[in-house]
């Protein structure tokens, strides 16, 4: 495989992750660098270590997690989403005065973890797909996915941000909605053989 193929592979995974990181951004008043550092760290280092995940499990673990793979990226994506969608409608029912001296949460690194590994499920199985070539160079390609994800993560906190501020009370609602929608699209795609 190719470098150019691995990086527009690279590309491809790292969609979810920018959705999401879209997502992050929009609940951001001001960007935190610390925190855009975090959530692109967290999404590329688990895009990079799911291939190689797969890869040193072979296809004996892939038939395991490909039945349930949808399932948890689902459940995972439902349950944050969920939770920022009744975070915004709590602070929207909030007095005007409460809600003008919000301040942005810190970041919740639990929550952060469970959103890189929904996000990165669909690596593990190309890492399987990898297992089965005899010359390749699986840590090149996990550092070319990495990498490649890690910079369209943080762009994408920028990019929400930027919408963010323009929507503010709506970002956080609209931030989980996308989440879910992610969920149900990666449980309807497996469930319908689409993938």
């Amino acid at each position: 495989m190719w470098i150019a193929e691995i990086f527009l592979l690279g590309i491809g995974l790292s969609m979810d992750a920018l959705a999401v990181a879209v997502c992050k951004g929009l609940a951001m008043s001001r960007v935190n660098k610390k925190q855009c550092l975090a959530i692109a760290a967290a999404f590329g280092g688990f895009q990079a270590l799911m291939p190689v995940a797969g890869w040193l499990l072979g296809s004996a673990f892939a038939r395991y997690i490909k039945s349930i793979d949808h399932w948890i990226a689902f459940l995972l994506l439902l349950y944050i989403g969920g939770k920022m969608v009744i975070d915004a409608i709590r602070e929207w029912n909030r007095m005007p005065d409460e809600a003008g001296a919000r301040t942005d949460p810190p970041l919740d690194f639990r929550e952060l973890l469970m959103l890189a590994v929904a996000t990165s499920i669909d690596a593990l199985a190309v890492g399987v797909t990898f297992s089965f070539s005899w010359h390749f160079n699986i840590g090149l390609a996990a550092a070319i996915i990495g990498v490649t994800t890690f910079a369209i993560s943080y762009g994408g906190v920028y990019i929400g941000n930027i919408f963010g501020a323009r929507f503010e009370k709506r970002a956080e609602l609209v931030g989980g909605l996308i989440l879910i929608a992610i969920g149900v699209r990666i449980l309807v795609t497996h469930l319908m053989g689409l993938e």
